[in-house]
């Protein structure tokens, strides 16, 4: 039976954990607007879905791996210390990254949208990176809530964010390519920063607990 306190904290942290990596700089996002600039939120969507072929199993392999570890106590610390380190680093290298003048943002559009969106998550180290320390860490809480069911419930969480942000994006590049480096996208990408330093806290934090529980 799923509380809809439980229900209503998890959604609240993935959400927030999930923006600061659905929306920072990356292959990803720069890929999604070289395409946008000519096909429009069309090809986000495209994009998201390719995204999405790369992650859901991704997602499910990982969670499998999480059960087979209940015989080991201490692995839900080992989660906490690797999700936390993983969430400084990105807060880190998405402020970094944001400052950095020397980013591409046309790319060799030989590839549709849809290949584009499978090319650059599957081999994109840092997608594969978040998802092996700071999606680790929401998935164990997941599991530990709502054991296998909680995958899906993590996954409707956070994939509707990947459609929404990059179905957006391409929408904007389409109308104008200013619109995507002003002064405000980076004060976003620095508040998300923040909130992920914030969750590396509490992550440490929970893991070290008795009983770990999620809070917000």
């Amino acid at each position: 039976m799923v509380l809809y306190g439980e229900l209503f904290a998890f959604a609240g942290m993935v959400i927030l954990i999930s923006a600061s990596g659905v929306m920072s700089p990356g292959p990803l996002f720069t890929a999604n607007i070289s395409y946008g600039l000519k096909q429009g939120a069309k090809a986000g969507i495209k994009m998201a879905y390719g995204h999405t072929i790369v992650e859901l199993p991704l997602i499910i392999l990982l969670g499998v791996g999480i059960l087979s570890l209940e015989s080991f106590p201490q692995y839900r610390i080992v989660i906490a210390v690797l999700g936390a380190l993983g969430l400084f680093a990105f807060a880190g290298i998405q402020i970094r990254t944001i400052f950095n003048q020397k980013q591409k943002s046309i790319l060799d559009l030989k590839h549709g949208a849809f290949l584009a969106g499978i090319l650059f998550s599957g081999l994109n180290p840092f997608f594969l990176i978040w998802w092996f320390t700071i999606g680790l860490k929401l998935i164990s809480d997941s599991l530990a809530l709502w054991s296998f069911a909680g995958i899906g419930i993590l996954f409707a969480f956070h994939i509707w964010m990947d459609f929404v942000w990059l179905g957006a994006i391409a929408f904007l590049a389409s109308k104008s390519k200013n619109l995507l480096t002003n002064r405000n996208y980076r004060i976003l990408i620095i508040g998300l920063s923040g909130i992920l330093v914030y969750f590396g806290i509490t992550f440490l934090m929970e893991g070290f607990q008795p009983q770990s529980t999620i809070s917000i």
